[in-house]
């Protein structure tokens, strides 16, 4: 394929994405995939094809991005967000300023906006949506959505927020969309929002190296209002929460 080492520092000229921030036995694997798919004969002869060809370029980043998303992934941790974390913010902030980061498709934010309604805690409330990979960003601006991502959906969810339009798909309804919005965003090169209550960032650090985390979660920390929270993954325990800055709450919520 040719020297790694050189097509990283093209993709980045070309992307802004440093790959030497991601765990290169896995993303490496992920990209000679993808070349093969391609017919292309070595690395650098790939990089002159997506430098030249945009729906190439999309593929490339869709590709290296990890798109398994449902809604209400993990409902237990739903529940403690809805039970004591939303609770406790809205004690000191009636309106939630949220970062859903690395959102994919959608399922995430949408999900958010649905339990804040029912908390009558969506009025307000500012939830932005960020993913690196522009593609799937249109996918969730969209709002349509298979059966499989909705499995873990509470029933009375479905029904109030969602149209059927055939036995395997739904739409949410526009009402809902309209309270989210979408943003292109690299995690390891743009600027954070500020002054945040909760940031919500789950599935996603588990494909960074451990430099990479660190930098991520201080930047997640310098986000936060004090007291604000932060919610990972289900395999995203932060090991050294404390000398971050963080108190964990419970399992996966760590606060500043």
């Amino acid at each position: 394929m040719g020297d790694y080492e050189v097509f990283k520092k093209k993709i980045f000229e070309i992307t802004k994405i440093d790959l030497s921030s991601y765990k290169e036995q896995q993303m490496r694997r992920r990209i000679d995939a993808l070349i093969t798919k391609r017919h292309a004969q070595s690395y650098d002869e790939y990089v002159k094809m997506i430098a030249s060809d945009k729906a190439l370029l999309e593929e490339f980043v869709s590709y290296l991005t990890i798109n398994v998303s449902e809604f209400y992934r993990n409902p237990e941790q739903w529940k403690i967000l809805e039970n004591e974390i939303i609770p406790m913010l809205r004690l000191k902030r009636s309106n939630l300023k949220i970062w859903s980061a690395a959102c994919s498709t959608g399922d995430e934010p949408y999900s958010l906006v649905m339990l804040l309604n029912k908390m009558n805690a969506l009025r307000g409330a500012s939830i932005t949506a960020t993913d690196i990979d522009r593609e799937i960003l249109e996918k969730a601006k969209s709002g349509i959505y298979l059966n499989s991502s909705l499995k873990g959906l509470p029933t009375d969810f479905l029904d109030k927020n969602f149209t059927k339009i055939n036995d395997k798909t739904y739409q949410i309804h526009q009402d809902v969309k309209n309270y989210v919005n979408f943003k292109q965003h690299n995690l390891l090169k743009d600027e954070y929002p500020k002054d945040l209550d909760l940031i919500i960032c789950r599935n996603v650090m588990i494909y960074f190296t451990e430099e990479a985390k660190n930098i991520i979660y201080k930047k997640f920390y310098d986000s936060l209002r004090e007291g604000g929270v932060l919610f990972v993954g289900s395999t995203e325990q932060i090991i050294k929460a404390q000398e971050l800055g963080f108190k964990n709450l419970r399992s996966f919520f760590y606060q500043k």
